[in-house]
């Protein structure tokens, strides 16, 4: 089987809030719309948010999204001034990397990380 794309599928059970968190507080670029949903650039991946198949229960999303920015400090400053909630503020961890965790509004978990200068995910490969 060949894999040729992938991306995460989220039916949030209010869609105008979720498309407004992840298109205005996080800011995420548009890479389509069609009826009845919009999917969104994340990085290397995408992100879909469906306005179909929803509903009104708290997400049952056992996973989180991983989002990696270039700077934790400049993302929580942006986060703050959209008025998203900062469930654990940035800090480095165990394993060398910067991490803040926020949840979108169905509580799905979004870690936000940057990867520093020193770490082995940045060592030049070639």
């Amino acid at each position: 089987m060949d894999i040729l794309s992938s991306r995460v599928i989220l039916r949030p059970g209010d869609y105008d809030t979720t498309l407004a968190f992840y298109r205005d507080a996080l800011g995420l670029a548009i890479a389509r719309e069609y009826p009845g949903g919009t999917v969104f650039h994340a990085g290397q991946s995408l992100i879909e948010v469906a306005a179909h198949g929803g509903s009104d229960e708290p997400s049952a999303f056992s996973g989180a999204l991983w989002l990696q920015v270039r700077d934790i400090g400049d993302a929580a400053a942006e986060l703050a001034l959209a008025g998203v909630r900062i469930d654990r503020e940035p800090k480095r961890e165990p394993w060398g990397l910067l991490e803040m965790w926020i949840a979108d509004p169905d509580g799905v978990p979004i870690v936000l990380v940057e990867v520093p200068a020193e770490h082995p995910l940045r060592r030049d490969s070639r």
